[in-house]
């Protein structure tokens, strides 16, 4: 059977370059559908955020769980064809209500990366599927950091033409995914759609029953919430602390990404070989640990702003908790469950994203209020506290060791 692997690995790469490319150019489209103010659209632009990241909540699990009915070619292959329409609605869009819509319709779509990760479960050994999944999250990354340069390229075309070339994505992702790839879950293996499933609440009740899993789940959300205060935070960080210049910004940004794929694409191999799953785990809470204190600890002073900017790729050193743990979830999961479990682990992260995103900037404001500016990182001793309670977590769940892999 022809291997899915490379085929999974480009959809979670476009999928993150489509994501990527309308970033630059999302306040330019709304000022030219709404008008107004750019705090208007930055505020638009949060709801549009949040619809996206509610809907990937809500039908994750849901997803995930019709792949382990139905398989997970046709789940992938009609997420790929809504996904361009989507894009192509974007991009013809004249009214903010279609637009949100459609935001709606992408959060949708975007739950499929618990079907990808289901489908490479499908086909490793469960002893690799950290490593595995490390992959599906480098691939992720790097699509992450080429998205905005290519999309700030063709924003120069106007606001609309990075949703043009992200519809031609996703519409060749779909007509080369109906010629090359496999299905990956044997028919002996597939399972009833029930109701139970139909909702993430539903489904996280069901998965939280396998034994040692339901910890885990808490573990792993709110380490979703601190590792948030990143990506939240680290542009009004830099510019309220340091004076950043937006290409400043997008150059730490960038070389973190570039970090954490290096790292979870070719590091989380050493890590594992070296540490073991467990040691992996607990080596990434130590390390972000440290990074918190450190970045929080940075004074508002220009020498602070390089260390930040210097310190930025050491701290992906941490990003291989997520896969690691994903890995433990896929290995206590029995192999019929595998698209609702780990539909339920990216239901998990997303609602870490819903509510994150409102948590840091409150934190951050409230830090930025107090004067002298040594509070600008307050978000970052936040995530050290997430982090040492996701530590303490963690080792209370070693007692539930995952179940022997199976074929």
């Amino acid at each position: 059977m022809r291997s899915p692997f490379v085929f999974i690995m480009a959809v979670m790469f476009l999928d993150a370059v489509g994501i990527g490319l309308v970033y630059p150019v999302m306040p330019d489209l709304i000022a030219q559908i709404e008008g107004g103010s750019i705090g208007n659209a930055a505020l638009w632009g949060g709801l549009l955020a949040t619809a996206y990241a509610l809907m990937q909540f809500l039908c994750t699990p849901v997803i995930g769980a019709l792949s382990d009915r139905f398989g997970r070619r046709p789940v992938l292959l009609v997420a790929l064809a809504i996904m361009a329409l989507d894009y192509l609605g974007s991009a013809l869009a004249q009214s903010m209500g279609l637009l949100l819509g459609l935001r709606v319709l992408a959060g949708i779509t975007a739950a499929t990366h618990a079907t990808c990760n289901a489908a490479i479960a499908d086909i490793t050994p469960p002893e690799q599927r950290a490593q595995s999944f490390g992959l599906l999250g480098a691939a992720f990354m790097g699509g992450f950091i080429l998205g905005p340069v290519i999309g700030g390229l063709l924003g120069e075309l106007g606001p609309r033409a990075p949703f043009w070339a992200a519809a031609g994505m996703a519409a060749a992702g779909f007509v080369i995914g109906c010629f090359i790839l496999p299905e990956t879950m044997p028919r002996t293996a597939r399972r009833p759609f029930g109701p139970g499933r139909a909702n993430p609440l539903g489904a996280i009740r069901s998965v939280a029953r396998l034994r040692g899993v339901g910890p885990l789940l808490v573990v792993l959300a709110l380490t979703e919430l601190a590792f948030l205060s990143y990506g939240t935070i680290w542009a009004y960080w830099g510019k309220a602390a340091f004076g950043w210049s937006p290409t400043e910004t997008g150059l730490s940004l960038a070389a973190f990404g570039i970090a954490a794929v290096v790292v979870q694409g070719w590091g989380i191999r050493l890590y594992l070989r070296w540490f073991g799953e467990r040691g992996t785990i607990l080596y990434g809470f130590v390390w972000s640990f440290v990074t918190f204190l450190v970045f929080a600890a940075l004074p508002p002073t220009e020498w602070g702003g390089w260390l930040a900017i210097l310190l930025c790729p050491i701290s992906a050193l941490g990003e291989v908790v997520m896969p690691a743990l994903q890995g433990r979830i896929s290995r206590l999961a029995p192999p019929d469950a595998q698209g609702e479990a780990l539909g339920v682990v990216a239901s998990a992260r997303s609602g870490a994203q819903v509510f994150g995103p409102l948590l840091m900037t409150g934190i951050f404001a409230w830090g930025a209020s107090v004067p002298g500016g040594y509070l600008y990182g307050a978000p970052y001793y936040l995530g050290a506290v997430l982090i040492v309670v996701c530590f303490i977590l963690f080792r209370r769940a070693e007692d539930h060791e995952p179940a022997p892999a199976t074929s």
